[in-house]
């Protein structure tokens, strides 16, 4: 349309030479203005079609951890951990890695248990075991893996990696947490920690 007035102008006998000019110089303005909000419209489009989260999982985007409350086709609306609402510009999500904590059923929590050099090990192997046994949120398939990871500079490292539903994860964990040192208090088994000796010399 814009094409068509211009030439009818023009046959008229009017120089449109400088309009054009004009309209070039504006269009170019226009667009680079509007050059963010056209990467976040490709990008929300690419969500939609694309679908990496849905609307109540729980994500880690562009450095912001939370809940999605509701995808625009410029943003996307996150509700974080301690009831904060967080805006996100969707080619900020699209140009990071996104982790999507709620994409599977079930989550593997990481745990790593340090002791002593004195404590015995099969002992603790067996504590931890019964320990893990005793919960029944912890998933008996997969198993729950049980290794020596580390000989550290003062400590025996364990690592256990018990498998939970997605929505265990955080109770499991905190309350295994607990359990493992109010059980090894009992037990006798010894959490190191940092020591430093310091020898006095007086010369006379």
């Amino acid at each position: 349309m814009i094409f068509v007035i211009i030439a009818a102008i023009n046959q008229i006998g009017v120089q449109t030479t400088s309009l054009i000019a004009i309209m070039g110089a504006a269009g170019l303005a226009i667009g680079l203005a509007l050059q963010g909000s056209l990467a976040n419209f490709a990008a929300g489009v690419l969500i939609v079609l694309f679908r990496p989260y849905r609307v109540g999982d729980f994500v880690e985007a562009a450095g912001i951890s939370g809940i999605v409350l509701e995808v625009q086709i410029l943003t996307t609306i996150l509700k974080t951990v301690d009831n904060k609402q967080i805006i996100v510009p969707n080619g900020q999500i699209m140009g990071s890695i996104i982790t999507n904590y709620s994409a599977n059923d079930t989550r593997r929590i990481d745990m790593t248990v340090g002791v002593s050099y004195d404590d015995d090990l099969d002992k603790v192997r067996s504590t931890l075991q019964e320990l893990i046994n005793a919960d029944d949120r912890i998933l008996k398939d997969p198993e729950c893996l049980f290794a020596v990871s580390e000989l550290a500079d003062s400590s025996v490292n364990f690592i256990v990696r018990p498998w939970v539903n997605r929505a265990d994860y955080s109770s499991v964990k905190f309350g295994l947490t607990e359990a493992i040192k109010k059980r090894f208090d009992r037990e006798g088994i010894s959490f190191p920690f940092p020591q430093q000796d310091v020898h006095i010399y007086k010369n006379d």
